[in-house]
């Protein structure tokens, strides 16, 4: 059996591009892919700019599910993403179609490729006094508040995972299965054979990116588009996209900083992730790289 392909990395770091290289070349060999969104942010309908999903000319080479499907008003989840997805890479796989998994929110690429058992949502009254204390105090102070085991794993700045963390915790629930990164979800759980690919680049090269797609988020309105969000009536999870209050600030250098801090920790996780090929595409345009994930999907199908 020909595996998934999970293609996983950074925000500008050039995963769509990859994945339409990735496509053609398949073509090539008689195949009929579809790319099967695993970002948390792409999956809402409204922020295409702010997420940098894929183009409607992307789309054309490339058929993309998951995209723009859930209203900013809605409070999305790694449960029921997974679902979502672990039914479209079923239904791909068994109409005899290559699914290549396309993101940068490791928890849901989990959620799409094992059985995960996610935790249940927490009451509305906690959530909303979480939230409230991370607005008056900040997410530092409740990240500093959480048990060394855990806060070593979380940056101080990612505030919608302390918030979640200090949720399951105050809720008496064990946060651990969830957030301990991966162990055998990415060996003995994978629900079909797959080759998960883990794309990094030179740091310098990676944050000029960063700097350029910011700079054309901004000019092709990121920020009126987080406007539109608050107006609809954004949730939780809406508001907790990397840039969204920055951008409607008009702040880019701080954007440019968040993504940057968070595609580093990706890159960290993803090189100390037991399961994941890293390709360090440095130098390397879209074509090679894709050239190189068909030789690991190659030799993972003939082992």
């Amino acid at each position: 059996m020909k595996p998934v392909i999970a293609l996983f990395g950074p925000t500008a770091i050039g995963k769509t591009g990859v994945a339409i290289e990735l496509a053609r070349m398949l073509r090539e060999g008689d195949e009929d892919p579809v790319a099967i969104n695993c970002d948390s942010i792409q999956v809402y309908e409204g922020l295409e700019v702010i997420s940098g999903a894929a183009s409607e000319e992307d789309q054309r080479e490339l058929e993309h599910r998951l995209l723009s499907f859930v209203p900013v008003t809605e409070e999305f989840s790694a449960g029921k993403f997974g679902e979502a997805a672990r039914r479209e890479i079923d239904a791909a796989v068994e109409s005899g179609r290559r699914p290549i998994l396309v993101g940068g929110t490791g928890l849901y690429l989990r959620a799409a490729l094992s059985d995960l058992e996610m935790k249940p949502p927490v009451d509305k009254d906690l959530r909303e006094q979480v939230e409230s204390e991370i607005a008056s105090r900040g997410a530092d102070a409740l990240h500093a508040e959480l048990p060394a085991e855990l806060a070593e794993r979380v940056h101080p700045n990612d505030r919608k995972r302390i918030a979640r963390l200090t949720e399951l915790i105050r809720a008496g629930m064990d946060p651990h299965p969830d957030h301990q990164g991966g162990g055998e979800l990415w060996t003995s759980s994978l629900r079909h054979p797959t080759v998960m690919v883990g794309l990094v680049e030179d740091d310098e090269v990676l944050t000029e990116k960063i700097r350029a797609r910011v700079g054309a988020m901004a000019a092709n309105g990121a920020g009126e588009e987080a406007d539109r969000a608050i107006e609809a009536g954004a949730s939780r999870t809406v508001r907790a996209a990397i840039g969204f209050d920055e951008f409607r600030a008009g702040d880019l250098e701080r954007v440019v900083t968040l993504q940057r801090r968070y595609g580093r920790r990706q890159m960290t996780w993803m090189r100390r992730m037991e399961g994941v090929e890293v390709v360090d595409r440095t130098g390397l345009d879209d074509r090679e790289v894709a050239g190189e994930i068909l030789r690991l999907a190659a030799a993972s199908a003939a082992s």
